[in-house]
């Protein structure tokens, strides 16, 4: 059988790899040049946060331990209120649950690199996908030097060409599909900044640091060279917006006053600012994800979501580890290994999109709250004292064997019951545990 793979992204160099393992010949091409000759990252990396089910795919194809060497775990976040003292919230109240800051180039590098030593997968830049045959698995492409046109034909042809996927528009265009779209953006966008390693000494190396602000904020991950890659996320337009920075005099300001504790951080913050771009955010949800067992999407071209969960990536990741399972159940039989994929995925997918722009809110206005930092003091207190209970965000991140949608139905559950509780009774410790516990068994 010889797979053709659209995108070799994050998810399409793992699908790849993962399928030259098991003897298949495949066939990967990319809009983009090299990114292991060319820097391609133009200020628009965000840094990783891979956890449990990330980890469970790259442990599939054997790269656990390697690319675990280039991720710096975090232990929880660093909250900066502002004008108050900054303090530190636990991701787990379990001892060796930690979620990895990981560079997306490097991951991907290491991905390709591994991908390409084997002799039946071959991997093609710089060839813009222009529509997909979905009934008879050919795809026709451009080649972005010299401008020619060709079509490679396949047995089957995966997309994981990402949020603008070529795929997914043939699937649209297809009216045997019934294919259902939607497109949301956040009207919030972001700019990165990098704070180098010989300024970043008064951070908190293993941690993900949050400065809230209301309506806006901004996070900053490390990294292995002792850097940590900033992030500011704010509206496109408004009172306090991106329209509203226009030269380095109101830069400044706006950073005085709102993040004074960052400005010695970045001497050089109205060069990045001004150079690195302003990216868009955008949750993609679509059905069906297959056609005629012939193409099948995953990965962001199929479920795009914002980053505040830090589960994109964990999450094509998973579709990968699924697809595999499948595969290894139903073998070449297509129809029947996509109609099943695509039934366990989508409404995860949709799970954990819901729960990515939960989050996001909650980071941006909650975090510095005084009855959410109580609750997540519970929450962690349950977690020390009972081994079976996850909080919200542990059981997305931490348990990789429970589908977003229990993770979302369940914590929202529990959310609900601890918050009610908490801006009740301000001394947390008086209360008892078990009995709490015991009131949540039954959500």
């Amino acid at each position: 059988m010889t797979i053709i793979i659209i995108g070799a992204g994050l998810s399409g160099s793992l699908l790849g790899l993962r399928l030259a393992q098991r003897g298949f010949e495949v066939k990967v091409f990319e809009r983009r040049p090299d990114m292991r000759k060319k820097n391609i990252s133009a200020g628009r990396s965000i840094n990783l946060a891979l956890s449990d089910r990330g980890i469970q795919a790259l442990k599939m194809v054997g790269l656990e331990e390697e690319l675990l060497k280039i991720a710096v775990p975090m232990h929880g976040r660093m909250i900066h209120p502002l004008g108050e003292k900054s303090f530190y919230a636990a991701y787990s109240g379990r001892q060796g649950e930690f979620i990895n800051s990981i560079s997306r180039g490097e991951l991907n590098k290491v991905l390709l690199d591994k991908a390409e030593a084997f002799d039946n997968l071959s991997i093609t830049f710089d060839c813009n996908c222009l529509e997909v045959n979905l009934k008879s698995a050919t795809a026709r492409f451009e080649n972005l030097g010299d401008h020619s046109h060709f079509e490679v034909k396949g047995d089957i042809i995966l997309g994981t060409d990402g949020a603008n996927s070529a795929m997914r528009q043939s699937m649209m265009t297809d009216r045997n599909q019934l294919f259902n779209y939607s497109q949301e953006y956040l009207t919030h966008g972001y700019k990165e900044l990098n704070i180098s390693p010989e300024m970043s000494g008064s951070l908190v190396k293993n941690a993900l640091h949050i400065w809230p602000r209301g309506e806006f904020m901004m996070i900053a991950l490390p990294n292995p060279q002792g850097d940590f890659t900033a992030t500011i996320f704010m509206g496109h337009s408004g009172k306090v917006a991106f329209d509203k920075i226009r030269n380095t005099d109101e830069l400044n300001g706006f950073f005085q006053q709102y993040f004074p504790d960052v400005l010695p951080l970045i001497p050089d913050l109205a060069d990045q600012y001004f150079e690195n771009p302003l990216g868009t955010l955008l949750t993609i949800r679509c059905s069906p994800w297959q056609a005629y067992g012939k193409t099948l999407m995953m990965g962001d071209a199929a479920h795009a979501i914002v980053p505040f969960y830090g589960q994109g990536m964990n999450c094509a990741f998973e579709d990968v580890h699924v697809f595999d399972q499948m595969l290894e159940k139903h073998g070449t039989d297509t129809t029947l290994l996509f109609e099943e994929f695509q039934s366990l995925r989508i409404p995860n997918a949709n799970a954990i999109a819901d729960l990515a722009i939960d989050n996001f809110y909650e980071m941006r206005d909650h975090t510095a709250n005084p009855v959410f930092q109580r609750k997540r003091r519970l929450e962690t207190m349950l977690e020390q004292q009972f081994e079976d209970y996850y909080s919200k965000y542990s059981l997305v991140t931490f348990r990789a064997d429970i589908p977003y949608v229990e993770a979302r139905d369940r914590g929202r559950r529990q959310d609900e019951l601890l918050m009610d509780i908490c801006e009740k009774t301000e001394d947390i410790g008086s209360l008892n545990l078990k009995e709490l516990r015991e009131k949540l068994y039954l959500i």
